[in-house]
């Protein structure tokens, strides 16, 4: 079933956010993507654009920029304009890493009013060609896991679940934790990328590498004393077991790592400028 009323998708430019929007258009639903630098202004600090992206709205997504908190006014605002149905990207490690924006963005959801569903992603194998891409080109990754597995999952998968939630009811009220279909450690992972280009990346899972890599690019002692902090407690969690969510809500298989480690060495991600 598709309507002429828009689909709010906020945060609609970036990795996951487009491709939620991308699916949604090619079921047949139209879709206002919102944000910074999108053709309908949105931004988070400024209230005044709030109501253009609003306008009319029954159904939002919401994706937070990093470290972005979710002003206090923002869904009481919502739901006084009419949205009754929300999806909040969130993630997995929300509670075991402290992510204190996101944990009171889910707060604000639930008590708005509207119908909810929260989406928990793990690590997206997309990160590698995002944040960890320079690391990899330049043949050391560090993160503090140590050798611990992830439930990496694929940002296509991710947005095909939010996609489905938005226009179905049968996710209302749920927490939904997504990883792909099995877990890997960050070793296991970068040899699918080395496999797929030639590349030979090597990985340190101490803290105490991972604080050299900051220290390098300049970060404040006190933001990587909370990193890791962070890292370690979800490091103690041990490994990642794969949730099946992804399979269940979309009835078909995962993007296994290998499979995108592929795909994106064969789009050329990986190749030096």
């Amino acid at each position: 079933m598709t309507t002429n009323t828009p689909i709010l998708v906020l945060g609609g430019t970036g990795t996951v956010g487009s491709r939620v929007a991308d699916r949604l258009r090619g079921a047949g639903h139209s879709v206002r993507v919102a944000a910074r630098h999108a053709e309908c202004r949105f931004d988070w600090s400024v209230p005044d654009t709030w109501s253009a992206a609003l306008d009319g709205v029954h159904t939002m997504y919401v994706l937070l920029p990093d470290q972005t908190g979710m002003p206090e006014s923002f869904m009481r605002e919502a739901y006084r304009t009419g949205v009754r149905r929300v999806v909040l990207h969130s993630d997995r490690g929300v509670d075991v890493m402290n992510v204190t924006h996101l944990q009171e963005a889910e707060r604000q959801v639930r008590e708005s009013g509207c119908a909810w569903t929260i989406v928990r992603p793990d690590w997206f194998n997309q990160n590698f060609e995002t944040f960890f891409r320079q690391a990899v080109l330049d043949g050391r990754l560090c993160v503090p896991v140590g050798s611990t597995r992830q439930g990496f999952v694929d940002a296509d998968d991710i947005a095909a679940v939010t996609a489905h939630v938005l226009i179905r009811e049968d996710h209302i009220g749920q927490v939904l934790p997504l990883t792909g279909p099995r877990a890997l450690s960050f070793p296991e992972a970068l040899d699918h990328i080395q496999r797929a280009t030639g590349l030979t990346v090597h990985f340190d899972g101490t803290p105490g590498a991972y604080r050299e890599s900051l220290r390098a690019e300049g970060t404040p002692a006190e933001v990587i004393d909370t990193l890791i902090e962070n890292f370690s407690a979800a490091a103690a969690q041990g490994d990642a077991e794969p949730t099946g969510v992804v399979e269940k809500i979309l009835e078909r298989p995962g993007k296994d790592f290998g499979t995108y480690a592929g795909e994106a060495a064969a789009r050329g991600v990986w190749q030096q400028p």
